[in-house]
């Protein structure tokens, strides 16, 4: 099994980077590859909205915006699942993972229900890494929820969450743990 591991910190050093470390271990622990993913590293630009709202995005999944998103969003259809770490900014994601995770869902919108992406009935670990008060971190992962349930078409039925992590600073010597423990359990299957 092969697992996408998504990052959203311009910080290199910090909490949101120990999260994406800890994965990555449950990862190889249980004998699974990954392929990380730092989206502060790549050149994401935020969505234009083209064609009053549905460019290229709906009619053929793709953006049409040049830079490193169709990348990432052709390798996400080749993993198995996926383990999304952002910082939590004012109760949401940080401005990377919002402005890839708003393309992606324009690129995964089909309104025609046979149409199954590349993505969906997946599993995935969502993960809020509040760095400060740990205020926000609820919000983050309702709204990384959200984020998921459409990307699966709000089919709830065949909905494959996996695990929605909050972590601060004040629990990460255990929840840290937790974060290698889910990687790992995803896996090796429930």
């Amino acid at each position: 099994m092969k697992i996408m591991i998504i990052t959203s910190s311009p910080n290199k050093e910090g909490l949101t980077e120990s999260c994406g470390e800890a994965a990555k271990e449950g990862v190889k622990e249980g004998n699974g590859e990954f392929l990380m993913v730092r989206l502060n590293d790549k050149t994401i630009l935020n969505c234009n909205a083209c064609d009053q709202g549905w460019g290229t995005c709906l009619q053929e999944n793709q953006c049409q915006l040049e830079d490193d998103f169709d990348d990432i969003h052709k390798a996400m259809g080749t993993v198995d699942g996926y383990v999304v770490i952002t910082p939590v900014y004012w109760g949401d994601m940080s401005e990377s993972a919002k402005a890839f995770f708003d393309r992606l869902r324009r690129c995964e919108s089909s309104f025609d229900p046979s149409n199954i992406n590349d993505i969906q009935n997946k599993p995935f670990i969502c993960v809020a890494a509040a760095g400060g008060s740990g205020n926000g971190t609820l919000s983050c992962l309702s709204n990384m929820e959200r984020l998921f349930l459409h990307l699966n078409k709000m089919n709830y039925k065949n909905i494959t969450n996996f695990d929605y992590i909050g972590i601060t600073q004040r629990n990460k010597s255990y929840m840290l743990d937790a974060i290698l423990a889910s990687a790992k359990k995803m896996i090796l299957g429930d």
